[in-house]
């Protein structure tokens, strides 16, 4: 069995496209279905899976983990830099999904076999509708209220909304009173068992994080996600050290050694890797047993396309540490008619019963996928009071 074509279907989803990646086999009707997805450097992860299918094409499909090493250490450069490790995550869950097909498993029982008999998730609010997740306004508390309303009603018992807004290295209590306001306001509409969590984006610098992660801190957050960038793995330890609330992070880390850094300083208590960015299943999996060397949650970043689902999803029925899943279900109204999933998801609690079916379980309508070709993504520009640049 042999590799004959690596192919990219670019799928224009508004403010990201997605990248699904189709590694096709020599053997009939056998192929595999990844997602190297990464906002506003599409052309630049199609075209290093172009250069990464030099090295693999021509090999056997089965051997995963040397494909793995020759795609991270061929060519010169290790592959953790952000758009190779996207375009090797694309190739390799394809891979792990020809696999499963070939061995007529789905992915968590070549990994050990399923740990849970479901897996909860939780929505971005309005369901990751740009307009309602990312544009709505901080002092807007009522707004957030009455997303987290909807968002219960839907079925989730776990939600995740911006409420922090872009500060600049020092602020007044201004900001930090708004994102009070705000988290207030959804604690009171929803009550004590849903459970809230809360992304900073990375925007504030340590000391704003602290002082937005001791103002939340009362609420009962289920975790603070990205209270500073991720590069501050000494500001992300003090904000976790400080704090009731556990830290989240890890979406913007893409390799193992990384993450030992990250874990080794207890920089936070949920590893939030995304299968998408961090090399695919193969880096994942050693990620995951380090993380469970140190009792770290998992938690998975997924704000991308169906395969990254399914794929995080799969992922999460193999891992003992596993906690919840991100998912977004409208930020496109077709998004279910581009992909059909082997996973059953149940209204109430929006609990997630394992896929049945080989591999991941999916498969692509490219038909569907062609009628949303690429365009550039919308723009995203922040801006502090001053003029000057701020982080998105």
């Amino acid at each position: 069995m042999k590799i004959t074509a690596i192919e990219t279907h670019v799928c224009h989803a508004r403010m990201r496209n997605w990248i699904f990646v189709k590694v096709i086999t020599d053997q009939p009707g056998l192929h595999g279905w990844g997602e190297a997805t990464l906002e506003w450097h599409t052309r630049g992860v199609v075209g290093a899976i172009e250069d990464l299918a030099e090295l693999v094409i021509g090999e056997d499909p089965t051997r995963i983990e040397h494909l793995w090493q020759m795609m991270y250490r061929q060519h010169f450069w290790h592959g953790h830099g952000v758009i190779r490790a996207t375009a090797m995550a694309g190739i390799d869950i394809a891979l792990w999904d020809i696999a499963g097909k070939v061995a007529g498993v789905p992915c968590s029982k070549l990994w050990g076999g399923p740990v849970r008999d479901t897996i909860r998730t939780y929505c971005h609010l309005g369901g990751g509708r740009m307009e309602d997740f990312y544009e709505t306004a901080v002092d807007e508390a009522k707004r957030f209220a009455d997303l987290a309303t909807e968002a219960v009603e839907e079925g989730f018992t776990a939600m995740k909304s911006m409420a922090v807004p872009p500060t600049m290295p020092v602020e007044g209590l201004p900001a930090v009173r708004a994102a009070e306001a705000a988290v207030a306001a959804m604690r009171e509409a929803v009550g004590d068992e849903i459970d809230l969590m809360v992304d900073c984006h990375a925007r504030p610098s340590p000391a704003m994080g602290l002082q937005f992660g001791k103002a939340l801190d009362p609420y009962g957050l289920y975790f603070f996600e990205e209270p500073c960038w991720p590069e501050s793995i000494d500001g992300l330890a003090m904000i976790n050290a400080a704090l009731k609330t556990p830290v989240a992070t890890g979406e913007r880390v893409t390799h193992l050694a990384a993450f030992r850094d990250l874990f080794a300083r207890r920089a936070c208590e949920v590893c939030q890797l995304d299968l998408t960015h961090c090399g695919g299943f193969s880096e994942a999996r050693r990620i995951a047993a380090l993380a469970d060397a140190h009792r770290i949650a998992l938690a998975p970043h997924n704000p991308q396309g169906p395969v990254s689902t399914a794929a995080s999803l799969e992922f999460g029925f193999s891992q003992p540490g596993y906690i919840i899943c991100e998912t977004v279900h409208a930020d496109v109204p077709w998004r279910n008619d581009v992909v059909t999933e082997g996973f059953q998801v149940q209204p109430e609690g929006r609990l997630v019963s394992p896929n049945q079916r080989p591999g991941l379980g999916i498969e692509l309508d490219e038909a569907e996928i062609a009628k949303h070709p690429f365009e550039q993504e919308l723009a995203q520009r922040v801006f502090y009071r001053d003029g000057s640049v701020g982080d998105w």
